[in-house]
């Protein structure tokens, strides 16, 4: 599951910041997960307990996810993503490699997949608070 391979990313990066930072002891991180990820954020949140250690230990994660719109190129409808309305198969093709969700999603308006996601795309780190 890529939700552990993110929360490895996250967990590296957050040490980063607090070494580079100073802080003896992180508390809370902010993350931000675009909803084209498709991450499952209970297993994310679950990964991020199981792998945190020193100085994230105590740490508390909170997980917001941000609603993917998206804009068609050809007629500049503006629609959001449904996950909803996709088979299994492309769900599941979506979930792994974001990037493959021109082949799968089509402009509603115009029948076109040549659109470009204006947000809800990645993961980030919003911020890293801790105790120096």
């Amino acid at each position: 599951m890529h939700e552990w391979a993110l929360a490895e990313a996250i967990i590296s990066s957050v040490s980063q910041i607090a070494e580079k930072e100073g802080l003896k002891e992180v508390r809370e991180v902010k993350i931000k997960v675009g909803e084209l990820q498709q991450v499952e954020v209970e297993i994310l949140e679950f990964a991020l307990s199981e792998l945190k250690m020193d100085k994230l230990k105590n740490a508390k994660f909170f997980i917001e996810a941000v609603r993917a719109e998206l804009k068609c190129r050809v007629c500049e409808h503006k629609w959001s993503f449904s996950r909803n309305r996709l088979d299994k198969e492309s769900a599941e093709a979506i979930h792994f490699v974001p990037e493959t969700v021109h082949a799968y999603i089509k402009c509603p308006r115009c029948g076109s997949p040549d659109f470009e996601i204006l947000q809800g795309r990645g993961v980030w780190l919003e911020s890293v608070k801790g105790v120096k």
